[in-house]
């Protein structure tokens, strides 16, 4: 069993294995929240999991070549902290030193409440304090990458995501998602334009928002995919759009290369000339009934995973396609990683 200690300010963990020096390794910046689900595919009873961050390493241990470690960078509440770091040290690849913090306050809890397959009402409580620039920088300091996936929203506030972006010489990838929720004095989660969506576009080289999210970025714009041909050049270089059962779209600047390696070394950059590129790819067979819980994470992370494997862009979404698909087979994260390399049933 794993222990937590207390000590002055925080918690200390029992000592795991050195890290594996000399092997590349991509960090995942999230929320593990522990998730109690209402009427998902059909059920009656609520079903109590880990889930937020935990469908994107799971994904990521099963996307990336199996010399990549992946990087936790999570702060989990001292109430669930043991069970969080044994559920954490089960998914292959994945360390939870240095980047797991343990702090003396509730851990994040979602209730979810499907109305629809794609359509869910979300009440969020408890939670740690957004990480600061300096508690950050020492964990990126050896990063090849970093997936960035906003579960709760509150991961980051802007100051330190452009603050991270001058001081990290890696690729950056990130889930808008719940940047575009705000929150009642309930706790409930209700969708919102994104204040300052043009820095938190430039604050990444890539993004990803699904297609209600889109919409609502280019709400008082007037069309969302002008906006995106707008958006993208030498510092924001992608835009992937999630369209459930339609597949996924993206739009991606004229020079735009699909090896995450090159992406730091153009963000001061001039802008290409050319025009904005742009294309959907399909699903590439029937959409399946099941759970949709975590397929946009699932997606994120396999295609991110895919280009850091050296995937081309259409190869990386045809395999985020198929992953997020498959991920409807399996209830809840814990062993998704199996299922996704088809070696679970559904």
């Amino acid at each position: 069993m794993d222990k937590v200690t207390p000590f002055a300010g925080g918690f200390a963990r029992s000592p795991e294995k050195p890290m594996e020096k000399g092997r590349p390794r991509v960090g995942v910046l999230g929320t593990l929240i522990w998730d109690k689900i209402y009427q998902r595919d059909g059920r009656q009873e609520p079903v109590e999991e880990w889930g937020g961050i935990s469908y994107g390493l799971e994904a990521l241990s099963a996307a990336l070549p199996p010399e990549w470690q992946i990087r936790p960078i999570l702060k989990v509440g001292e109430d669930l902290a043991e069970d969080a770091l044994r559920y954490l040290r089960s998914i292959p690849n994945v360390e939870t030193d240095p980047g797991v913090e343990v702090v003396p306050l509730p851990n994040t809890r979602v209730e979810l409440r499907y109305q629809d397959r794609d359509r869910r009402l979300e009440r969020l409580t408890g939670g740690a304090p957004p990480w600061s620039w300096e508690e950050l920088e020492p964990v990126l300091s050896d990063l090849d990458g970093l997936f960035v996936n906003f579960i709760s929203g509150f991961e980051l506030e802007l100051e330190t995501a452009v603050r991270f972006r001058e001081g990290f010489h890696g690729p950056t990838y990130a889930d808008l998602h719940s940047l575009f929720l705000g929150i009642t004095s309930q706790g409930q989660r209700v969708p919102q334009e994104l204040p300052g969506w043009g820095a938190w576009l430039r604050a990444f080289d890539a993004v990803q928002m699904n297609e209600d999210e889109f919409d609502l970025l280019g709400r008082s714009w007037g069309d969302p995919w002008q906006l995106a041909a707008d958006a993208v050049g030498p510092e924001l270089k992608l835009i992937t759009v999630t369209l459930g059962e339609r597949g996924a779209a993206y739009v991606a600047a004229p020079d735009f290369s699909p090896d995450p390696a090159t992406w730091v070394g153009t963000r001061a950059s001039l802008a290409a000339g050319g025009a904005a590129r742009s294309g959907k790819i399909p699903l590439g067979g029937d959409p399946k009934l099941g759970d949709p819980t975590g397929c946009g994470d699932v997606w994120g992370a396999t295609f991110f995973g895919r280009l850091l494997g050296k995937d081309s862009l259409e190869e990386a979404m045809l395999a985020a396609n198929r992953m997020a698909e498959r991920n409807v087979d399996h209830l809840g994260a814990r062993g998704l990683h199996l299922h996704l390399r088809g070696l679970l049933g559904g």
